[in-house]
């Protein structure tokens, strides 16, 4: 892992684009799991059926599980913080907030990230992330709009949503700190294997799925899209950008999820795009360039060309006014 999360080249911020598609459609999935599902039995089977998909790849690319406790480690803190807390409190949060109110907090997580990075010792605090982070914020909310349904107990699933993204700083620095040199294909396995036992313990003392009525199609449909898109392949891109690029720049991902939401339905539904969505993903694109810094150095060697080419022309004048001497 690189030691320093500041810059991310062309690959990357395409596999931050697959990814934005790939955790976006876990609000759509969610919203519909949940109309038959209680929250916990949701995350239970994103997490397990997520885990037995990706363990035939494992045995194809000879990747063998960790055979002791203290291997084990990492991937069940990994599991604890990235899935098994950040999903029970979203999911659970959905039940009293609408997907695009989630979608939008969820946007907060970059934010968490760059403050316990800072306060862990592992980051500066660059107030130019820091600023750049909160401009994409507020294109968020600009994107999705302010006309979003209050329900009963919204402000507790404000809570829980919030909590869900704080959750996903402590799993960034975590895999900072004890995932630097894991396969991606592995520790995605390894710690959906973590959570999923962890997952089924909690799911059994409280919701007892077992006594459940037996969902639908559509419901099935939904977990399945949820295991295999947003939860198996979605964490091997996540730990693909994590070895590349850094863990910070891996949580940018919650700002670009609400433009491909927009983007995918206009293409795949012929959804109409107003203007309020094109000013906020505007915005959401200048709040990346900001926190990727390259533009601004750019413009600070633009700045400073015609300084060095004047400085150049003296030196040269300077120069044949010696030679006649």
């Amino acid at each position: 892992m690189p030691p320093n999360d500041n810059r991310i080249d062309a690959r990357d911020w395409s596999l931050l684009a697959v990814l934005s598609i790939l955790w976006g459609g876990s609000f759509f999935f969610n919203g519909a799991a949940l109309q038959e599902l209680p929250p916990l039995t949701l995350v239970f089977l994103r997490v397990a059926l997520g885990a037995g998909m990706l363990l035939p790849l494992l045995r194809l690319r000879g990747i063998s599980l960790p055979k002791s406790m203290t291997g084990w480690r990492p991937f069940v803190v990994i599991g604890l913080l990235n899935n098994v807390v950040p999903f029970s409190l979203i999911v659970i949060g959905q039940t009293f907030s609408s997907s695009g109110l989630a979608s939008i907090l969820n946007a907060t997580t970059p934010l968490f990230t760059v403050v316990v990075m800072a306060a862990a010792g592992e980051e500066a605090l660059r107030m130019r992330r820091v600023a750049g982070v909160a401009l994409g914020v507020v294109g968020v909310v600009i994107l999705r709009g302010w006309g979003i349904e209050t329900r009963p107990g919204q402000g507790l699933g404000i809570l829980l949503c919030l909590g869900g993204a704080l959750s996903y700083g402590f799993a960034a620095l975590a895999a900072r700190r004890m995932l630097k040199d894991a396969a991606p294909l592995g520790a995605a396995t390894f710690q959906l294997m973590a959570s999923t036992v962890m997952m089924a313990i909690v799911v059994g003392v409280v919701e007892r799925p077992w006594r459940l009525a037996a969902p639908g199609l559509t419901t099935w449909l939904a977990v399945l899209g949820l295991a295999a898109l947003s939860t198996a392949l979605a964490y091997i891109v996540f730990f693909q950008i994590i070895r590349r690029s850094g863990a910070s720049n891996v949580m940018l991902v919650t700002l670009l999820i609400p433009v491909t939401a927009i983007l995918l339905g206009w293409l795949a539904l012929g959804e109409p795009i107003s203007m309020r969505e094109i000013v906020g993903a505007i915005i959401i694109g200048s709040a990346l360039l900001v926190i990727d810094g390259r533009a601004f150095g750019l413009l600070r060697r633009g700045a400073q060309a015609p300084g060095l080419t004047r400085k150049t022309a003296r030196g040269e004048q300077e120069a044949k006014r010696e030679a006649r001497v």
